[in-house]
């Protein structure tokens, strides 16, 4: 089994995009990318543009021979969009990509008039109609009922965990659960993963309490103690406390707990925490964004920052 993280915030971008190489598949699970539109009062800044525009052709080339397409949930960072932003992936860019792969898809139940809208776009998209994969198993894959995105009755519905095996090697993808809530933590343990990739904690969201925080402490440890790799990105790495919270966790165990860069062996581009020095460091000119939403500019000049040269990517 081969892992491929093609997309999260190590990266550069918003997600937490794999694909999954065995001996008979190419899975892809949640082919979806954004650059958050927003923070500190600031867009995104062209170099971050720049590599959410490289990672959205590497998620697209994944999709054109993908075999299996996996979707933990229906949000715009983790599915394409119709209608998406300019930072996000168009469903028109892979309308053909998506007729081939068979699709495990998360639920409708409980879901917002949007969300379930864009599950249905994707539905279309594919031409036929997309199979609830929760609770369901198949070799090689197993599938966990619906996990709360975060913690449990917040108003961001829930996520599907996919765990998928190859000779004895067991990998588990737990998009979105934050680290936040016992049961999915529960479930993952269960699994026996030799890998695991989830979303860690919100720290960058005020609304955050000290006692979510110190549970997604506690869970983290327990992950990190008895998962040999523990890949922590998405949420988590939003913030520079994110990126210590990551660090001070790895140190306190003897398993691997590292974020998507790190798995990879790349320099890690946390371009969402470090947005503000982007803009001091690398000056934007005003109505550079709505120049580029409309096709009048794009990333030329924006391609090199610090070590980072994109052109040789």
């Amino acid at each position: 089994m081969r892992i491929e993280i093609l997309g999260t915030e190590s990266l550069g971008v918003r997600g937490l995009c794999c694909l999954v190489i065995t001996k008979e598949r190419r899975i892809l699970i949640d082919p979806g990318v954004a650059l958050g539109y927003l923070r500190h009062g600031q867009l995104p800044h062209p170099f971050q543009v720049a590599v959410g525009a490289m990672i959205r052709e590497r998620i697209i080339a994944a999709l054109a021979d993908a075999t299996d397409v996996v979707i933990s949930h229906f949000h715009g960072d983790h599915v394409p969009l119709v209608g998406a932003n300019p930072y996000q992936l168009p469903m028109s860019s892979v309308v053909e990509g998506l007729k081939g792969p068979r699709f495990w898809a998360a639920g409708s139940e409980g879901l917002s008039e949007t969300i379930r809208q864009r599950r249905e776009a994707v539905s279309r998209a594919c031409g036929t109609s997309l199979p609830v994969a929760e609770g369901e198993s198949e070799v090689p894959f197993c599938f966990s009922t619906a996990m709360p995105h975060g913690e449990e009755r917040n108003t961001l519905g829930t996520v599907m965990m996919t765990r998928i095996e190859e000779d004895g090697f067991v990998f588990a993808h737990a998009s979105d659960i934050q680290l936040l809530e016992r049961r999915s933590i529960t479930q993952l343990l269960e699994w026996k993963p030799d890998i695991v990739i989830a979303s860690g904690p919100p720290l960058y969201l005020y609304r955050l309490s000290r006692s979510a925080q110190q549970r997604a402490w506690e869970n983290g440890r327990q992950l990190a103690k008895e998962v040999p790799t523990l890949i922590l990105d998405h949420h988590l790495l939003r913030s520079q406390g994110g990126i210590r919270w990551l660090d001070r966790l790895n140190g306190s165990t003897k398993n691997h707990v590292i974020c998507a860069a790190d798995y990879r062996g790349e320099k890690r581009r946390f371009l969402e925490a470090w947005r503000r020095k982007l803009y001091r460091e690398l000056p934007v000119p005003k109505g550079w964004h709505k120049d580029y939403a409309h096709g009048r500019t794009d990333t030329t000049g924006y391609q090199r920052w610090r070590s980072w040269d994109l052109s040789k990517m």
